[in-house]
């Protein structure tokens, strides 16, 4: 068996380059950026965009709660006390776990001498399809407590449903602007030289008030909506 200096027995060849010399695997001759295929013909670049909407799958809800007093502790215990309630009526409606930071103490200009401190903090959490209006209803209805919002979300495989979608789209629109320019040119030849994707996956935040006689449907949110930008090189001959 005849061994290769370069390569000692038992050793993979991937192993054994990574032995060598740096100068022996790249010459001093060598570009430092490896170049792509080159186009011997009529370059285009091209910059496609597609956006979309899926399917809400749960919706992440924001509360603002505050409460005040003449002091700040008994601001501080009293938001405690509604801060205890709220989590009551949450703990059976959202999914995973309650999202709450510490509470911030202030106070309140010209206010008057029973009420000059407020306590205030924030409550995030996801809630499914099924409990939207429930939530709404029950959150709104309690004092101190204030709905800045609900964000739609996708589920995970909307989400990539959709993102296929769009990139399928988006070649097939690249690819045919590219036909009709090469067709213009008197050329007959495209050939896709390079992609750059950019995706970008956005959920919108929707606020809103409690009437206590309005039902609140989760269908009439507004959608997650996805985008996908590519820039297409393609070669024309």
């Amino acid at each position: 068996m005849i061994t290769s200096a370069l390569k000692p027995p038992g050793m993979s060849l991937f192993a054994a380059l990574l032995l060598l010399p740096s100068a022996a695997l790249f010459p001093r001759t060598a570009k430092a950026e490896i170049q792509g295929p080159v186009c011997r013909g009529t370059l285009l670049q091209l910059y496609v965009r597609e956006s979309g909407e899926s399917r809400t799958d749960r919706f992440r809800f924001n509360l603002r709660l505050e409460a005040e007093a003449s002091t700040t502790s008994g601001a501080l215990q009293k938001l405690s006390g509604r801060q205890a309630r709220l989590r009551e009526v949450l703990e059976s409606l959202v999914d995973g776990r309650l999202v709450i930071p510490a509470p911030s103490t202030y106070a309140m200009a010209g206010s008057q001498p029973s009420s000059d401190y407020r306590a205030a903090t924030t409550i995030t959490g996801i809630v499914g399809r099924s409990n939207y209006d429930t939530l709404i209803q029950r959150a709104g209805r309690l004092p101190g407590v204030r709905l800045q919002g609900m964000t739609s979300l996708p589920s995970a495989e909307g989400q990539d449903r959709l993102q296929d979608q769009l990139l399928e789209k988006a070649l097939q629109r690249g690819r045919s602007q590219a036909e009709r320019t090469a067709s213009a040119l008197g050329l007959r030849r495209v050939v896709l030289l390079r992609i750059d994707q950019r995706s970008h996956a956005s959920t919108r935040l929707s606020a809103m008030g409690v009437n206590a006689s309005t039902r609140f449907r989760p269908e009439e949110a507004p959608l997650p909506k996805a985008s996908l930008s590519l820039a297409l090189d393609y070669c024309l001959n």
